[in-house]
């Protein structure tokens, strides 16, 4: 029993292998027809796959002539295994390098020229520091300056809090006076007319009272 597991194992680890996706590439034929089916009888569904088109293959046919491959695009087909190969082919290479070396000179153009400008900005903001110093100096000085006018403004403020709150208690003041005196004149007047009134009365009461306590004088008898 012991003897048959690792015999199970490579057998499952080759079947796996054998339905793994692997990577080719069109060698250097220049247009591969790719058929529908894994033989030169099936029709071609496409009919010329570029030297260095890179290719999934799914599997091979039992004779190990053809290969199902997927092109990036998403096609899928069967390929001759004689025009694939492992590695991009010679001229692929070259002109992938020749294409990165050319980005390459556009990324060293352009990296020079951003540079440039980010020396010519750091010199502006060397500038600008500067600027930035002296400005910073002359706020420093107006900020002193600021915090005595503000210091001075604070007492202003409280002296002018208090004189304010002096002024209301006088008006208070004044107002209650003038009540006072409103009602002082009342009175006074209450009074005056209170005393005119009695005078009016006694000069009333005099006037018919005096004649009648007043003894009258006999008139002299004729027979006299």
């Amino acid at each position: 029993m012991r003897s048959t597991l690792p015999l199970i194992l490579i057998t499952l680890l080759l079947s796996a292998a054998g339905h793994a996706q692997d990577v080719r590439y069109v060698s250097d034929k220049q247009y591969i027809p790719l058929r529908s089916g894994a033989g030169s009888d099936y029709r071609i569904i496409h009919r010329g796959i570029p030297s260095g088109t890179r290719l999934t293959v799914a599997r091979t046919s039992s004779d190990g002539e053809w290969a199902e491959i997927t092109t990036q695009r998403g096609t899928t087909g069967w390929i001759r295994t004689q025009y694939l190969m492992k590695d991009m082919p010679a001229q692929n290479k070259l002109e992938a390098a020749q294409q990165q070396a050319a980005q390459a000179t556009e990324k060293s153009a352009a990296l020079s020229t951003e540079l440039e400008t980010l020396k010519a900005e750091r010199e502006e903001l060397v500038t600008q520091i500067d600027t930035s110093g002296s400005q910073l100096g002359n706020v420093t000085e107006e900020l002193t300056q600021l915090k005595q006018i503000s210091a001075n403004a604070v007492q202003l403020d409280i002296d002018n809090r208090r004189l304010v709150e002096e002024s209301e208690n006088l008006r208070s003041e004044v107002e209650m006076l003038e009540a006072e005196k409103q009602r002082l004149q009342d009175k006074l007047q209450s009074e005056d007319f209170i005393n005119g009134a009695l005078a009016v009365l006694l000069g009333v009461i005099i006037t018919l009272v005096v004649p009648r306590v007043w003894p009258k004088r006999r008139k002299s008898s004729s027979w006299a």
